[in-house]
């Protein structure tokens, strides 16, 4: 009798042992959920996501410092993620939280709309993005734009300052671009046609190639994208579409509705980047990291420290 006393006694006593074991990992899986949107701390932890080139994934990087530096939310960094079509479509499916958008980019590519001014491409760029519960915050100040360049000493001496300057000396110059560029409607073919250019030649060629063709004095124009580093590399002078036949591509935070919601705080945070870097402070930037060869991490850092928005 006795042993079978002590028996069920141990019986009894491995079977509250489950219980509690059970509830224990009952109790730690129903807070499964939360410890992914919060750190250890309780702060709430969000991803900043870029594109696979230098200018994109230097906007995220200054992004994330100054969230970590003004609030208490713990930022994941998922830079270089690839084309555009990777990051829009991560954002959409909530793998990051916010990137660096274009607003040609999203009114253009992804809602296959037309474009206006900056003010109107902007306005269009925020309601298209209400259907698809996404906010386009304030831009950052930088349009990088296709835009046509030519060297300082054949500014100055042809007093080139506007598209339309360009057009009435280009029978006597070489044109050298993207060989895309060539033949897109919304490249040289829409240009010469708005324009009236007429080049004593046009020549295709690979996107590094044409900056070096300029520089040596075998090209006398060249396409480039506004914030290219090698503009500031080579000292080029862009000039300006006085008739705007390229669509602006504005620079912003475009972020998840319901993120903003869960931090509204990452409002005023980050709309303290607003008109913050112009074309040519970005034209440095990306050259510090594409031609200088400092860390994308380092440069985006020190950029904020210099502009006292964090400390050094």
């Amino acid at each position: 009798m006795k042993m079978m006393i002590m028996t069920k006694s141990k019986k009894t006593m491995a079977g509250l042992l489950v219980l509690i074991l059970g509830t224990m990992l009952l109790l730690s899986a129903c807070g499964g959920g939360a410890n992914k949107e919060s750190s250890a701390d309780g702060a709430g932890e969000i991803t900043v996501g870029s594109k696979n080139f230098t200018e994109n994934m230097l906007l995220a990087l200054m992004m994330a410092e100054l969230i970590e530096a003004k609030t208490d939310i713990k930022v994941k960094r998922q830079v270089n993620l690839g084309g555009s079509n990777v990051a829009w479509s991560a954002l959409k499916n909530d793998e990051i939280q916010l990137y660096p958008e274009y607003t040609g980019t999203i009114v253009a590519n992804y809602y296959q709309e037309e474009t206006g001014n900056s003010a109107e491409s902007l306005a269009k760029t925020r309601e298209l993005l209400t259907e698809d519960e996404l906010v386009f915050m304030e831009p950052f100040g930088i349009n990088n734009t296709y835009t046509l360049a030519v060297t300082r000493e054949t500014a100055e001496q042809h007093n080139l300052k506007t598209f339309s300057d360009l057009a009435k000396v280009s029978e006597d110059m070489i044109l050298g671009v993207e060989f895309e560029f060539l033949d897109r409607d919304d490249g040289f073919p829409g240009i010469q046609k708005l324009y009236g250019m007429n080049f004593k030649q046009q020549k295709g060629m690979d996107h590094g190639i044409m900056y070096q063709s300029i520089a040596n004095g075998e090209t006398d124009v060249t396409n480039a994208y506004a914030t290219d580093a090698q503009i500031k590399v080579h000292d080029l002078v862009i000039l300006q579409d006085d008739k705007e036949f390229f669509p602006p591509y504005d620079a912003g935070p475009i972020i998840r509705q319901a993120t903003l919601e869960k931090y509204p705080e990452l409002e005023e945070v980050l709309n303290q980047m607003s008109g913050l870097i112009s074309d040519e402070e970005m034209q440095k930037l990306n050259a510090d990291v594409d031609v200088e060869g400092l860390k994308e991490e380092e440069v985006a850092r020190q950029f904020l420290i210099e502009k006292g928005l964090i400390e050094g």
